[in-house]
C-alpha cells in the first residue's frame, strides 16, 4: 500500500507585496497613543508642567505692555505653550529608546514597515500630546485673564505652535535612537531648556548681539518666530528656513538610525 505523496508549498519571495503607505497602520497608532497616555510622567508633562511654566513666567511685571497685536502676557503664553509642547512631543518621541532596550526595533526591521513611516507615526503620536499641552496652556491663559489678543490671532498662534512641535517630535525619536532608554530624556530635557534660552523663547534677545547670532542657528529660534508671528506680525524668511531645515535633519537622522539599529541596548 503506497502512502499518499506529500507536497510542500513553496513561497515565492517576489510575490510579497509591500503594504500601502509604507506600512502605515491606524490600529498601531491607536494602541501606541493609549499606551503613552497611561504613562504618568507623560500626563504630568502634558497637563501640569506647561501650565505651571506659564503661570510662573506670565505673572511677571509688565505683562500688560503692548506687543504687536496683543500684550506681553500673550507673548509669554505663546512661548510657554511652544516650550511645553516641544518638551511633551520630544518626551513622546523618546519612547523609542525603551523600545530599543526591549528589542522591539529589531523586530520592526523584520516587517515591511518603512523607517520613515515609523518616524511619521511616532511624530503624529507626539503631535497629539503637544496639542494637549498647547490646549492646557491656552485654557489657563483664558481663565487667568491676562493675555490679550484677538481671537483669530489666538487660534492662529495655537495652530502654528502645533505644527512647529513636529520638529521636536522628530528630535525626540532621533535622540531615542542615539542613546539608551534610561538616558534619553535626561539628556533631552536639559538640552531643550538650554535651546529655549538660546532660541529667544524664555528671554527676548537683543538683535545684533553675539547671542542673537548664535540663536538664529538653533532649532528653537525658527519655530518660536513662526509660532508668535500672528501676534508680533514679524517673521523673517530665515526663521522659516531654520525650522524646515531642522525638521528635515531630525527626520532624516531618525530614519537613518532606525534603519541601522540592530543591537539590544
Amino acid at each position: 500500500m503506497s502512502s499518499p505523496a506529500t507536497s510542500t508549498a513553496t513561497i515565492d519571495p517576489t510575490a510579497r507585496r509591500v503594504p500601502p503607505l509604507g506600512g502605515f497602520n491606524l490600529t498601531v497608532l491607536r494602541i501606541e497613543l493609549r499606551r503613552m497616555l497611561r504613562n504618568r510622567r507623560t500626563v504630568i508633562f502634558t497637563l501640569v508642567f506647561p501650565a505651571v511654566l506659564f503661570l510662573s513666567f506670565g505673572s511677571t511685571e509688565g505683562w500688560s505692555d503692548d506687543v504687536g497685536n496683543g500684550n506681553v502676557a500673550a507673548y509669554i503664553m505663546v512661548s510657554m505653550a511652544l516650550y511645553g509642547a516641544a518638551l511633551t512631543a520630544a518626551s513622546g518621541g523618546t519612547a523609542v529608546a525603551l523600545e530599543r532596550s526591549l528589542g522591539w526595533s529589531r523586530q520592526l526591521r523584520l516587517t515591511p514597515l518603512d523607517p520613515t513611516v515609523y518616524i511619521v507615526m511616532k511624530a503624529l503620536l507626539a503631535l497629539v500630546l503637544g496639542a494637549i499641552a498647547i490646549t492646557v496652556v491656552n485654557v489657563v491663559g483664558v481663565f487667568q485673564g491676562k493675555p490679550e489678543m484677538p481671537v483669530d490671532v489666538w487660534v492662529e498662534c495655537a495652530l502654528l505652535t502645533l505644527v512647529c512641535t513636529l520638529v521636536f517630535a522628530a528630535l525626540g525619536v532621533f535622540v531615542g535612537y542615539l542613546v539608551p532608554g534610561e538616558n534619553a530624556m535626561q539628556i533631552l530635557g536639559p538640552g531643550l531648556a538650554v535651546l529655549s534660552f538660546l532660541g529667544n523663547v524664555f528671554i527676548p534677545i537683543d538683535e545684533g548681539t553675539l547671542i542673537y547670532s548664535i540663536a538664529q542657528w538653533t532649532p528653537m529660534y525658527g519655530v518660536a518666530e513662526i509660532s508668535r508671528y500672528p501676534l508680533t506680525g514679524d517673521l523673517a524668511w530665515t526663521a522659516v528656513l531654520n525650522a524646515v531645515a531642522w525638521l528635515a535633519i531630525f527626520v532624516a537622522g531618525a530614519a537613518w538610525r532606525m534603519s541601522k539599529d540592530t543591537s539590544r541596548v
